[in-house]
């Protein structure tokens, strides 16, 4: 038990576990609609969009959340104008829009002298880092992701599995979408000085993808999901308390092992339904 509890004696540690806690919450609403639909490389791409904003706002010693935000809005804007493009596919767009704002947020923090270690602490994170401020800012952003979710859940649904009926049904797909994107957006925002950029895809895809196999509906996802990111979160921060590693790294990669488990496992569930299934046919033939 001591091996289980001395590292969360420490407030540091604590505040980690409850930053990471709600960060898993607010990915798993926005994460479980990013899987459905198949926007991992939307999701990729606006995270790493951020670096322009945050960079800038670094240079400037501005709030990073507020030019992560900005850096956000910029790319919300830009997806949903390059999707409206009829000779361009939405994938050309992203990419272009990730290239070049990637490319923008590198030149920017190359000014700065800290050159390394500024871009180090945006793509990893510090999770460790989390302060009180910190708590209350992420409770209010899942508030925020709550409402937006509830609100449009009719939408993100039809949208999620044909975007034609949500038009036929008077769902307005295209402001469903840039709402969906700004969800999204709100996820990684506050999500990037927890685990960082690079590692924030960690927490947003791999619970709900783990979760897929044994949820009935989109609410057991997303419940299902925050579960496994804060069972992530915790295992994670214990696990590089004792062996010494990266937590934010440490939690991301525990998220993604928990998917392969979880895919693992569902695929011998199949596997040994098959012949159980095969056999009642037959039996009751023989009855």
């Amino acid at each position: 038990m001591e091996w289980l509890t001395a590292p969360f004696e420490a407030a540091f540690v604590q505040r980690a576990l409850w930053g990471g806690v709600l960060v898993s919450a607010i990915c798993a609403l926005a994460g479980t609609w990013v899987v459905l639909r198949g926007m991992a490389f939307l999701g990729d791409a606006m995270s790493h969009g951020l670096l322009p904003g945050v960079a800038l706002a670094a240079l400037l010693g501005g709030d990073l959340l507020v030019g992560a935000a900005v850096s956000a809005a910029v790319m919300t804007a830009g997806v949903s104008a390059l999707g409206r493009t009829p000779r361009l596919s939405q994938d050309t767009g992203i990419g272009l829009l990730f290239v070049g704002m990637l490319s923008l947020g590198v030149i920017i923090v190359s000014r700065s002298p800290s050159f390394a270690v500024d871009l180090t602490g945006f793509l990893f994170g510090d999770v460790l880092a989390v302060r009180e401020q910190d708590l209350l800012l992420l409770a209010a952003a899942l508030v925020a992701a709550l409402v937006v979710a509830l609100l449009g859940h009719r939408a993100f649904l039809a949208l999620a599995f044909d975007p034609r009926k949500a038009h036929t049904l008077g769902l307005r797909p295209r402001l469903a979408h840039a709402l969906l994107l700004g969800l999204l957006g709100l996820a990684i925002v506050t999500s990037f000085h927890i685990v960082g950029t690079l590692l924030v895809l960690g927490l947003l895809i791999a619970p709900p993808a783990a979760a897929l196999p044994w949820a009935r509906n989109v609410r057991d996802v997303m419940g299902l999901a925050a579960l496994l990111g804060a069972t992530a979160t915790f295992g994670g921060l214990l696990l590089s308390w004792h062996l010494g590693t990266a937590a934010g790294a440490t939690v991301s990669a525990l998220a993604v092992s928990f998917f392969f488990l979880s895919h693992l496992a569902s695929g011998l569930r199949r596997r040994f339904r098959r012949p159980a299934d095969a056999l009642t046919p037959a039996t009751t033939e023989k009855a």
